[in-house]
């Protein structure tokens, strides 16, 4: 079934098939490459720091009004709800590049059906997601070694984010329809109202109610609340094939067998580094919870520099996905280098600033101990200083993914992030002169720099292939019919 159009503005592919983009989005398929990723890249940066601004401000407020225990509690819980979240959110991935491709294909069919199988997709992952982590959740942090001192107010925490899941997963999917084809300031916009409700019900349930850390966490659920709304209703506003019609919403088999023929590999991938996260958290736990608590100071502020580089990641995804779907190799390979440099110069420049403004950016999540800071300046010390690295192998796994691939960046991240981070653990850290933060900091910068090698290696391999796959089918259809 065509879906009813307004003027839409087409481009041509290499093979002569229409692009379907709106005017209002950025055009992945032809135009300044640099200029259309910065353009597109800048207003999904600060969409992603507005969400981490949700876990700062829970930190903050907690520090501020709760003390040091109670941001040590919030931060035990940080790799727990990354490795769930990672897991089901990179399902989202899947859906960017099959509507990407769909797009730069100029399949308006296929771009409807993407649509309305990923809101009810992401509702059964959501609620899927909320059930086993309120079975497991609390033992696990108990498994990770979670300081007895911490160890009830962590587990209250997390109960209380992962009722919110399913609005996060809503969110976050719709949202990456949107990117997809190319319209990044939508999320933006949504984002920052939810941002804004986020900090006023933290400070009335932590300073008006005393609710302590269980208030951040239901000032978090709220805010997602608004935020899967708004992005909701904008795809239902929608007058071209992305619009969103609930009576219409079925999960079409082509397209979750696309969805989940990337996404189920990137989210293992994701929750792969969670999972490593989670065997480091255990080793943090156990140098005591002053470490644990400038440990999670220091990595929610990294996570900032680390969400700046994903957006390129980001970019790199979905301009490739479009070009992919339009047959166009030599743009492809244009916008992977394009976003290799611009990853590392972002990452080396705020690093550097990250470095430079340590203490008074931690002394916001700290106000009752020196020596916490303390640890904190030497995590961003050993590990921000190497974060383009991450940035890195985030672009090259990213690109591997827009071109329709991606169980083999899942075992390039197994091996590199997951294996060799515990492998560290378990030999380097267990060694007593090693046995101290920076001693287990070190495996972040090595585990990176290998990974990026894996990807890099394997995007060569898999562009070359694709390009071979073309120029096979195009001297096919050149070839006159026999009679």
């Amino acid at each position: 079934m065509e879906i009813p159009q307004k003027p839409l503005c087409n481009t041509v592919s290499p093979t002569g098939k229409a692009i379907v983009l709106m005017k209002s989005n950025v055009d992945m398929c032809r135009g300044p490459i640099l200029r259309g990723i910065i353009r597109y890249t800048i207003p999904i940066i600060l969409t992603n720091f507005l969400h981490l601004a949700f876990n700062a401000a829970d930190l903050i407020v907690v520090g501020r009004f709760c003390g040091s225990l109670s941001v040590a509690a919030v931060g035990a819980t940080g790799a727990l709800t990354a490795t769930f979240v990672n897991l089901f959110n990179g399902m989202s991935i899947g859906t960017g590049v099959c509507v990407a491709q769909s797009a730069g294909a100029g399949s308006k069919r296929q771009l409807h059906r993407a649509v309305h199988t990923t809101v009810p997709l992401a509702l059964l992952l959501g609620i899927s997601m909320t059930a086993i982590a309120l079975c497991f959740a609390p033992g696990i942090l108990r498994v990770m070694g979670t300081p007895e001192d911490i160890l009830p107010l962590s587990t209250t925490y997390v109960r209380i984010f992962f009722f919110g899941i399913t609005l996060d997963l809503l969110y976050n999917y719709s949202a990456a329809v949107l990117r997809a084809i190319g319209e990044s300031r939508k999320p933006l916009i949504f984002l920052t109202s939810a941002g804004v409700l986020n900090v006023a019900l933290n400070l009335l349930f932590v300073i008006g109610f005393k609710m302590d850390v269980a208030g951040v966490a239901l000032a978090t659920t709220l805010s997602k609340l608004l935020s899967a709304a708004l992005v909701l209703a904008s795809l239902m506003r929608r007058t071209d094939a992305c619009k969103l019609r609930l009576r219409e919403m079925h999960i079409y088999k082509a397209q979750l067998f696309k969805i989940l023929h990337i996404g189920i590999p990137a989210g293992i991938q994701a929750s792969l580094f969670g999972i490593a996260n989670i065997t480091v958290q255990s080793s943090v736990n156990s140098l005591g919870s002053v470490v644990v608590s400038g440990n999670a100071a220091a990595a929610n502020i990294g996570n900032f520099i680390c969400t700046g580089m994903n957006s390129v990641s980001t970019a790199a995804m979905n301009f490739i996905g479009q070009n992919v779907g339009a047959q166009n190799p030599r743009r492809v390979r244009q916008i992977y280098h394009t976003c290799l440099a611009l990853v590392t110069v972002v990452g080396m420049a705020m690093s550097a600033l990250l470095w430079i403004f340590a203490r008074p950016l931690l002394g916001i999540y700290i106000t009752d101990s020196p020596q916490a800071i303390d640890y904190g300046v030497l995590r961003v010390t050993v590990v921000g200083l190497s974060y383009f690295l991450c940035g890195m192998v985030d672009v090259s796994s990213s690109s591997i993914r827009g071109m329709g691939v991606s169980v083999i960046t899942m075992f390039n991240s197994l091996l590199g992030a997951c294996g060799l981070r515990i492998l560290w653990i378990l030999t380097v850290f267990s060694l007593p002169q090693f046995h101290t933060p920076v001693g287990l900091y070190l495996c972040y910068p090595v585990s990176w720099a290998i990974t990026f090698l894996a990807h890099a290696i394997t995007y060569r391999i898999v562009f070359h292939r694709w390009v071979d796959r073309i120029h096979g089918a195009r001297e096919k259809e050149a070839v006159p019919a026999k009679v």
